[in-house]
This record gives C-alpha cells, sequence and structure tokens, in this order.
C-alpha cells in the first residue's frame, strides 16, 4: 500500500512541475540578415550599418558595423531560447558614427511558430531577415 501512495505522490509533484511549464514557449532564432539602399547621415557619407536585436523585453545583442556600405549582409545569428510567440521581435538598423550613431529605421514583427521570410522598410533603406520559432 505504500508504494501505491509513494506513486501517487509522484505523479502529484510532476503534474504540478508540468504545469508550470509555459506551452507558449519557442525557441525563437533569427538569421539571415541583409539591407538595401541605406542612406547614411545628413552630410551624405556612406553608412556604417549595424543592428540591435530584441525579443519582448530580451536584448539579444547586436551585429558588428560594416563600413562604408548601402546594402550589407551581416552572419549573425541570434537565439531567443524563452521567446513566447505572441511576442515582439524587434530590429533597429543604426548607422555607427563618431559621436553619435544614427537610427536608421526599427522593424518590428509579431512572433509565430514557423519560419518567416520578412523584408522591413525602413525611414533609410530596406531590410531583410528570416527568423524560425520552434
Amino acid at each position: 500500500m505504500a508504494v501505491f501512495y509513494n506513486l501517487r505522490l509522484v505523479s502529484l509533484a510532476v503534474l504540478m512541475l508540468v504545469s508550470q511549464l509555459d506551452s507558449a514557449s519557442a525557441a525563437v532564432r533569427v538569421f539571415g540578415l541583409h539591407a538595401r539602399d541605406l542612406t547614411g547621415d545628413a552630410a551624405g557619407n556612406q553608412p556604417d550599418p549595424y543592428i540591435k536585436v530584441w525579443c519582448g523585453s530580451t536584448f539579444g545583442g547586436q551585429t558588428e558595423f560594416i563600413k562604408d556600405n548601402r546594402n550589407p549582409s551581416w552572419s549573425a545569428e541570434f537565439n531567443f531560447p524563452n521567446c513566447k510567440c505572441g511576442e515582439t521581435l524587434k530590429l533597429e538598423v543604426w548607422d555607427k558614427d563618431l559621436n553619435f550613431d544614427d537610427h536608421l529605421g526599427t522593424c518590428t514583427k509579431v512572433v509565430q511558430y514557423g519560419s518567416s521570410p520578412i523584408t522591413c522598410y525602413l525611414n533609410k533603406g530596406t531590410m531583410f531577415y528570416s527568423y524560425d520559432a520552434k
């Protein structure tokens, strides 16, 4: 009888742990970042672009900046193991400068399960990327 009692306690503990898991969690990977026709500062200089990436309130990091390039491609990938479907994926494009970096635009997308190629029209050019949410 004691074995069945212990088995019921273990089963109850497992059910309690499983109920704490968030079924909406997704492992999100952002990749394939590139841009076209970016414009630099008002002086007409070529931009030195880079990208900052968030999922919800979690900052995932940023790419390296690419000097004097209107059509950059970045090899960086960003992973968000605890991102939830329904959260906002945000990518900001910046132009690196000596004093203050210039904001070229922001892309936002609500995370959904699956793979999605994204085209984002910025204030100063177009950005492309893909994400996977599992």
